[in-house]
């Protein structure tokens, strides 16, 4: 139930960032991929980690039929990065409902 759950927030994120044209069409480089400060912030946009690393890491955890992350705050770091644009209110609540979620199980 729980993996059903995530997974519905994650396709949200998705389609948010998306629409949003938040999406990229490119990985960052292989460097930039193995960056080990927080949410790779020293080498990737925000919206870059939640797409390449973030996402991919939490849906190969449910595949593999893993344990998820049970104390996650991700969505005050979208606060920070997003929150002088307030037509991306929608990415941080998404992302709050997902901490929530985690944070629950």
């Amino acid at each position: 139930m729980l993996y059903s759950k995530v997974i519905k927030k994650l396709r949200q994120l998705e389609s948010e960032l998306n629409a949003h044209g938040l999406w990229s069409k490119e990985p960052p480089s292989q460097e930039a991929m193995i960056s080990t400060s927080p949410f790779s912030c020293d080498v990737m946009s925000f919206e870059n980690w939640l797409q390449f690393i973030f996402i991919p890491k939490i849906y190969a955890l449910i595949t593999s039929n893993s344990e998820l992350p049970s104390n996650i705050a991700i969505a005050p770091m979208a606060h920070y990065v997003w929150n002088v644009k307030p037509h991306l209110e929608a990415l941080i609540m998404i992302l709050y409902d997902l901490d929530n979620l985690l944070s629950e199980q």
